[in-house]
């Protein structure tokens, strides 16, 4: 198996950040196999989901529903609604996994992986990367 990590800066709001390019440069040198994608923290997630034509604010609205930004939380340091951060991998999980044939990943035409991000405490983010070969 082959691993590598690269960061991400989220910034200070929610967002739905695309590392589609990072995956691809990653796997691209390798034949045939499956990149496996892992966010090694309790406030982040992954998510393959289409972006840039609504769907990545969609799925924003849909957590902000789900997953209020206020009080409510047992979990309660950091900004208001920090709680709700520690609750969201469990709905977008902190791992993906896409087939590679080729060097290539073999997404849909609209399909992203997409790192979720709704905890604004901790902007930066490592994400590691491993490549199994078939």
């Amino acid at each position: 198996m082959r691993s590598d990590t690269f960061h991400v800066h989220t910034g200070s709001r929610d967002t739905v950040h695309d590392i589609t390019r990072e995956c691809a440069d990653f796997v691209s040198s390798y034949g045939d196999g499956l990149l496996h994608v892992f966010v090694p923290h309790a406030t982040a997630g992954l998510a393959i989901l289409e972006t840039g034509a609504g769907s990545d604010d969609d799925l924003l609205a849909a957590l902000a529903d789900l997953l209020p930004a206020d009080d409510r939380w047992r979990h309660r340091h950091g900004s208001a609604g920090h709680g709700r951060s520690h609750v969201m991998p469990a709905l977008v999980p902190p791992y993906a996994t896409v087939q590679v044939v080729g060097g290539r990943l073999m997404l849909g035409t609209w399909q992203s992986i997409c790192l979720v991000d709704l905890n604004v405490d901790n902007p930066d983010r490592e994400v590691r990367v491993s490549f199994l070969e078939g």
